[in-house]
């Protein structure tokens, strides 16, 4: 994959700060810090409801007379309530894009896009006990669940434009697979911070969850990093021992699945697949088509 970096636009002086400009800054950071408390607050409220009297039977009225806010209060900060069990991913998807718009100029564009979702897993990894009380409810219910799955689209779109804005489109032409790999990459990093996620919570919060997560962002570079054929298997000599086959005993499902039709690739994994031969899966794929 051949990427360009993005030159940026020059820099205009800025002007002086005066007092009047602190005092609103400082205003601006509090009013910030009121806010993520209130919706904190509220989110709490809700899974404490959602735990002891359900999901369905529990109201917008009763969330905010267990905050001690009144109706009004909670529509300021949320839209529904199955929204108010996710009350900091607005906030973190604003400091992941931070992450990437302040990105070095030397840094691999894939490397940013990295660094940038470690924004969200640091957001579960600071209240794991939330974070696993969390997961456990959206398992078990629905609507949560879908909530889930939104707010992890936002990130996933927010990572292919940055990816999609660091290829040279003048060199796109027939054979060049950059903008694919750019959407496939964007989607590979996510996937795995969603993996390393999912052991971590389900492990009830324990466990070295950075060092998890680096491993895996590993196996993403190596595979999308460097071009094309990066992480495909070095074509064999005939003077060179063909490598030993792991064998899979006749009975168990394989851990992923691929089917092709036309330009289209879809993979299917077990969730408890590992992350390398859900990888390695699709690689073979992209590398037969």
């Amino acid at each position: 994959m051949q990427y360009v970096r993005v030159m940026p636009k020059a820099v205009k002086t800025p002007r002086a700060t005066s007092p009047s400009d602190a005092q609103e800054s400082a205003a601006g950071t509090r009013a910030a810090a009121q806010r993520l408390k209130m919706r904190r607050e509220l989110a709490a409220a809700a899974m404490e409801l959602f735990a002891t009297k359900g999901y369905e039977a529990t109201t917008v009225d009763e969330i905010a007379a267990t905050a001690g806010v009144a109706r009004r209060t909670f529509f300021r900060h949320f839209r529904s309530k199955e929204e108010a069990i996710f009350p900091d991913h607005d906030d973190t998807l604003v400091r992941a894009e931070a992450v990437l718009n302040a990105a070095p100029p030397h840094e691999h564009p894939l490397d940013t896009v990295c660094r940038g979702i470690k924004e969200v897993m640091k957001m579960y990894a600071g209240a794991p006990a939330i974070s696993v009380a969390r997961y456990r409810l959206t398992r078990e219910v629905p609507t949560l669940r879908e909530r889930e799955i939104a707010s992890v689209a936002r990130y996933e779109r927010l990572f292919t434009r940055y990816l999609l804005g660091h290829f040279d489109e003048r060199d796109h032409h027939d054979g060049n697979d950059d903008p694919l790999l750019a959407e496939v990459a964007a989607s590979a990093v996510v996937t795995a911070h969603n993996h390393v996620l999912r052991r971590w919570l389900r492990a009830g919060g324990q466990g070295d969850v950075e060092t998890q997560l680096d491993h895996a962002f590993a196996i993403v570079r190596e595979t999308f990093g460097s071009g094309i054929g990066a992480g495909r298997p070095a074509p064999s000599h005939p003077s060179s021992p063909a490598a030993p086959q792991a064998v899979r005993p006749p009975q168990e499902a394989p851990a992923a699945r691929v089917s092709a039709a036309g330009d289209v690739v879809v993979a299917v994994a077990r969730t408890d697949a590992p992350l390398d031969e859900v990888m390695r899966t699709i690689q073979q794929a992209l590398t037969k088509g």
